[in-house]
């Protein structure tokens, strides 16, 4: 069973579910430690002043800011003064179609269970999952963990509910100063293609269909190395050209799919 990292109550209007928030995504990445290569020894990390080439203690550090050049010192205390106020509730502020989300909003994934085995408290989660079950709409709100605030998506998921922490809307740039070369109308025959290739393609979502490739390779040299056994470099491979006629090479990614 995962760690609770947050334990409260989902409020839904006057009612008040006791619930706890546990991360719906496991870390399953390979992690090294950083060695000394000419002994193996363990390297550490220490903060150290630039001026004094001294180590610095951590409740010696102070914070700045750089303001159009103009450098402004921030100390703890105003710090502590600005983070917003410690509540245990996620406050359900509206429901949306999920279709309405654009998915680049949606930031980490958690899922919320009941806190306790009471009577009341499973009887009100199960309302408030088989509710929004029904409605196949969104809850928006927003909750405060380690001293800052989100804005959350919960809804359902395999008949439990889940919440996703999201960025605000100010967080996620802007496309249009984005360089895109220019927008380029493409000749109809290239579309044409271009869309039956995609109708090829298209299938259903099967989320076990896609595995890191690159965790696996990593396991099989860590294995290697156990054994040791030499492990080949492959040869950097060159960044692809673009295709001289593209019309030709959209022809044959569909001769190649369809075959």
């Amino acid at each position: 069973m995962a760690r609770a990292l947050w334990t409260g109550s989902l409020s839904f209007g006057l009612v008040n579910v006791p619930v706890q928030l546990l991360s719906a995504a496991q870390d399953l990445d390979y992690h090294f430690h950083e060695l000394h290569a000419k002994d193996k020894a363990r390297i550490e990390h220490r903060r150290f002043c630039s001026k004094e080439d001294t180590e610095v203690m951590y409740e010696e550090i102070a914070h700045e800011y750089d303001l159009d050049g103009k450098k402004v010192i921030v100390t703890d205390e105003e710090l502590a003064s600005v983070e917003p106020r410690k509540t245990r509730t996620i406050d359900i502020d509206a429901f949306v179609p999920l279709a309405d989300i654009d998915p680049i909003h949606f930031d980490h994934p958690y899922f919320l269970v009941p806190a306790g085995e009471s009577e009341g408290t499973l009887r009100a989660y199960w309302l408030l999952v088989e509710t929004m079950g029904r409605s196949e709409r969104v809850a928006l709100g927003r909750f405060v963990m380690r001293s800052k605030e989100y804005l959350t998506a919960i809804r359902v998921r395999d008949g439990a509910l889940t919440l996703t922490t999201m960025l605000f809307h100010d967080e996620v740039r802007p496309t249009k100063p984005i360089p895109t070369g220019g927008k380029k109308k493409p000749a109809k025959r290239q579309l044409e293609i271009a869309v039956a290739v995609i109708e090829e393609l298209s299938t259903e979502w099967h989320p076990e269909r896609y595995e890191d490739c690159y965790r696996e390779r990593l396991r099989r040299v860590i294995e290697s190395k156990r054994k040791r056994r030499k492990i080949e470099v492959p040869e950097p491979e060159e960044q692809p050209k673009p295709p001289p006629d593209l019309i030709e090479a959209l022809e044959r990614t569909l001769e190649s799919i369809r075959g």
